[in-house]
């Protein structure tokens, strides 16, 4: 298999890259199969980039979550380190003039599959960001670490009135395309053009991957793209151990395994894990644990809770499973469980779990003590028409695939 990267020294789209005034939208996943940074490899090819942008966590990806970002400068190259990640909504997108130090801007993210990362956000306001400002951009696509087969996807698109920077556009929440395949929906939808052409949006699509490959059958590392996204198995369950963010439950950040371990000083463990065994969902075993975060929530504190080892990912559904944990939690100690209602990615209006989950809904029935397993699965539903929004995402990425 070969990402864009990989590709990225054999196209004749080099020679304009060579000639172009660059920027780069890159972080630290930005790699090639034999771990070279994008900054290196450019390098090697006779490329100086103009600057540098960097998303959420960083261009370093030393940041944590929702951190803000200041920009640098690049100790190696000198070159300017814009962040894309500051204290107010606007600072997501590229500044013009930023933008007019450049005239190509090359973005290299590395997706984890879900919507709620929002390194696929950044790109996409970055391509509207440079379409106005008359910059080409050239996005070096990678494969979905959860897979791209249909079958896969899990969760409905948001509601209106619940799009944010954890889904700008509606996206089921597991949703099974790339990021370049997302980025081309959105550019085609909004008349930006795709392919070879002035001011508009290639693709360099990933070779030999098969859409129903998880990342551990890659035949290369994972390498993480953000501070708390440490392995494959972090990814696999991340659609649902997101959710975490939006409750007043650890989500396992300041542990080595985050969003596997989660809980809380009140949790009881032993309790949690019958009552996720007693729903017979698939595909995991949650075992009981004691640990003691670091950082973040409940640090210093001894917490009870579960690890969720996933013993079958083709048949995992982390939404559903992390929805029916978090309505057990609840149920076990409803005067100490709390959503989060304070301000969530820029959103200070609206809780952050109805952001994650779409809508209102699910957190007013976990609140209502409605059936945690009919919960779970409501929310886990995906909508009946994604596969053919999938086609065309992948028809728009084919028409943008640069040479």
């Amino acid at each position: 298999m070969h990402v864009g990267l990989d590709r990225l020294p054999d196209l004749p789209l080099l020679r304009r890259i060579r000639s172009a005034r660059l920027g780069v939208l890159a972080h630290p996943a930005s790699v090639d199969r034999e771990l070279t940074h994008i900054a290196s490899v450019l390098d090697r090819l006779g490329v100086r980039p103009r600057l540098f942008f960097g998303p959420e966590h960083g261009y370093g990806g030393e940041a944590q979550d929702m951190a803000t970002v200041l920009s640098a400068v690049d100790a190696r190259s000198g070159a300017r380190v814009v962040s894309l990640y500051g204290e107010r909504f606007e600072d997501l997108s590229p500044a013009a003039e930023d933008l007019a130090e450049i005239d190509l801007l090359l973005i290299d993210l590395a997706d984890v599959g879900s919507r709620y990362y929002t390194f696929v956000w950044t790109a996409l306001l970055a391509l509207r960001a440079a379409q106005a400002a008359g910059v080409h951009v050239v996005l070096l696509d990678r494969p979905n670490p959860l897979g791209g087969a249909a079958e896969s996807v899990e969760g409905a698109t948001q509601a209106p009135g619940f799009l944010s920077f954890v889904g700008l556009e509606p996206v089921p929440i597991r949703h099974a395309l790339t990021a370049g395949e997302l980025v081309a929906l959105f550019a085609r939808r909004e008349g930006i053009p795709l392919g070879d052409v002035a001011c508009g949006l290639e693709v360099v699509a990933v070779e030999g991957w098969r859409r129903e490959a998880l990342a551990a059958a890659w035949d290369r590392p994972f390498v993480l793209p953000s501070p708390n996204m440490p392995t494959a198995d972090t990814a696999l369950v991340y659609p649902g151990g997101c959710l975490l963010e939006g409750t007043n439950l650890s989500e396992g950040r300041g542990t080595t395994r985050p969003f596997e371990i989660v809980g809380a000083p009140w949790i009881d463990g032993h309790d949690l894990a019958a009552r996720l065994a007693s729903t017979a969902l698939p595909g995991f075993v949650a075992r009981p644990l004691t640990f003691r975060p670091t950082f973040q929530k409940h640090a210093g504190a001894t917490c009870g809770g579960v690890q969720i080892h996933v013993t079958d990912p083709g048949a995992f559904l982390p939404v559903a499973t992390y929805v029916a944990l978090v309505a057990f939690a609840r149920r076990q100690r409803p005067e100490q469980f709390r959503f989060r209602t304070e301000r969530y990615e820029y959103v200070d209006t609206i809780p952050a779990f109805d952001l994650l989950t779409g809508s209102a809904a699910a957190r007013l029935a976990i609140e209502a003590g409605e059936d945690p397993l009919a919960i779970a699965m409501e929310v886990s539903r995906p909508d009946p028409g994604w596969p053919e929004v999938m086609r065309e995402a992948q028809a728009a990425s084919e028409a943008a695939r640069a040479s």
